[in-house]
């Protein structure tokens, strides 16, 4: 991957930071609130659907091969602002508070700017990205699920 190429990667991830954590700014406040926030009012389904899209971040970091222990510190992001989002109303707020997205670009940045021609990623970086990224993941939506699921019959 060439710097242009990296660079139109950190571009994208940028936008996908700002949108979903900074898209306006609370009048009076220097707090900016984005779509996460707002996508995760929705009881369970939104704060994945969040993770989802901030996903894009993880995908250009693999993409631009950032080191293994930067990965496993991004997933850790995207699990946790989705575990934060399935408390109510407290969890909303933590989680404008957490920016995972925001978290998440600049540790790609950084990633870049120290190893900016990492090369093609191998089999084994794959294999690890998945590991460390996607299966915290997958496990966030089985404990997002059962929460619901116990929510929904305290409830009714």
């Amino acid at each position: 991957m060439d710097h242009a190429d990296t660079r139109d990667r950190t571009r994208r991830s940028r936008l996908v930071a700002t949108i979903m954590d900074d898209a306006v700014t609370v009048p009076g406040t220097r707090i900016g609130v984005g779509l996460d926030s707002v996508i995760g009012l929705v009881p369970g389904v939104g704060d994945l659907a969040g993770s989802a899209i901030s996903g894009i971040i993880v995908y250009d970091a693999v993409q631009a091969r950032v080191p293994v222990p930067t990965l496993a510190r991004m997933g850790w992001n995207l699990l946790l602002d989705a575990l934060l989002g399935l408390v109510p109303v407290a969890g909303d707020l933590a989680d404008v508070a957490h920016r995972a997205s925001r978290k998440n670009l600049r540790l790609l940045e950084r990633a870049v700017e120290q190893h900016p021609d990492a090369g093609p990623p191998t089999a084994g970086y794959l294999a690890a990205a998945l590991g460390l990224v996607v299966l915290p993941l997958a496990l966030g939506l089985v404990v997002g699920v059962v929460l619901l699921v116990f929510l929904l019959r305290a409830i009714f």
